[in-house]
């Protein structure tokens, strides 16, 4: 494990906070969160900034039409866009984060020429079609059904929580191919046009007010065979590709948020008083040496994903998973800090606090993290 830059990746880094600082003050306001439309069009548009200057798809390969960069190139692209209070991926998180590089590593040749560059410029949203109503936290349970049909699959079903399903071009969707099979080698990985006959696409609430998931509805929607990445059948081997970058740099920038937010508190606490108190100043020493544990074991997942060829591994899940606690633990803590005003619906503090909740579930339960640690990593029989 090497924890350190070389010169050529500090040159880099120097470079980047050059770019960041001409560029983030011209940025115009950002929409509404309600305003999906304006959403779309304003993350796309920081993503089209980004490829102008060459920082899109850092690490993904040259032919795939990124630079090629290092995992620790990337890693350090994520941290100070973070500290420079850069805009998120936001509505383009699934195409960049997990269909790109699923695609960059699994598609052929016609494939990354046709979704690969769009991604980097700006120009298209994926949107993730795994979860469904009736599968719970067992992804292999899916039911959505493809049958073969000359060229294209049928496909039949229904999806739950389909991260921006209302603003995107394209879905990265999980069918079943073969109902005889055992569950887990039955299944495909399409890519789907979301302007497909057949699609109905019913926004979600959460209990935050925002509209970011929807239900998706699929009936006799025609996927062309073309459009299927990896083998027939094979879908689960690449589904764990996707996780794999799902869980295993996809949080970096909030990690350092994180730490961020816990200077705030302990600046807040100091002001309001709430210092003086022992067990405060212990609980967010604690939280503080976990979030610095939390960067190591991320530093640690990239040096390993450098040998490896790009590819995180399962050390992902052991993040994913700590990660998750951790960052419930912060804003229970905020909640003591700030008092009353983090009861404030109209509060940030509010806000996080509440999408805190769902990182336990989101990307893979904790409980699926647990037995991926147990199996693959601790080598435990598995469970029955």
């Amino acid at each position: 494990m090497d924890l350190s830059c070389t010169p050529e990746e500090e040159e880099f880094r120097a470079r980047l906070r050059e770019w960041l600082a001409k560029v983030l003050p011209g940025l115009p306001p950002k929409p509404s969160p309600d305003d999906w439309p304006g959403r779309r069009a304003y993350d796309l548009g920081w993503q089209r900034m980004l490829y102008d200057a060459g920082y899109a798809g850092l690490h993904w390969p040259a032919d795939a039409g990124g630079r090629g960069a290092t995992p620790t190139q990337h890693l350090i692209f994520l941290e100070e866009t973070e500290n420079a209070g850069a805009p998120y991926v936001g509505a383009n998180f699934v195409g960049l984060l997990h269909a790109g590089p699923t695609i960059a590593a699994e598609g052929n040749a016609e494939q990354r020429a046709r979704w690969l560059p769009p991604v980097l410029r700006g120009e298209e949203v994926w949107c993730q079609g795994f979860s469904e109503p009736d599968a719970g936290s067992d992804l292999a349970a899916l039911r959505t059904r493809a049958r073969r049909d000359g060229d294209d699959y049928v496909v039949n079903g229904s999806k739950i929580w389909t991260s921006h399903a209302e603003v995107a071009d394209w879905c990265e969707l999980l069918v079943r191919t073969d109902a005889k099979a055992p569950k887990h080698r039955g299944i495909s990985w399409l890519a789907m046009p979301m302007d497909a006959p057949g699609i109905t696409v019913r926004p979600l609430r959460t209990l935050a007010g925002s509209t970011e998931f929807a239900e998706v509805f699929l009936d006799d929607v025609r996927v062309p065979v073309a459009n299927r990445v990896g083998e027939e059948n094979d879908g689960w081997r690449v589904t764990m590709v996707t996780l794999s970058f799902e869980r295993g740099t996809a949080f970096v920038g909030e990690v350092v948020a994180c730490r961020r937010v816990l200077g705030e508190l302990a600046r807040e606490a100091r002001k309001n008083g709430r210092w003086d108190d022992a067990v405060l100043r212990r609980r967010l020493g604690r939280l503080n040496a976990e979030f610095r544990a939390l960067w190591r074991l991320t530093q640690w997942n990239v040096s390993e994903s450098e040998r490896s060829g790009g590819v995180p591994g399962v050390g992902g899940s052991v993040f994913k998973l700590r990660y998750s606690r951790a960052r419930q633990d912060l804003y229970d803590a905020a909640a003591d800090v700030l008092g009353p005003e983090a009861l404030d619906l109209d509060s940030r503090w509010t806000l996080d606090r509440l999408s805190s909740l769902s990182y336990t579930i989101a990307a893979g339960t904790s409980q699926i993290q647990r037995n991926i640690v147990a199996e693959r990593i601790l080598g435990l029989p598995k469970g029955r």
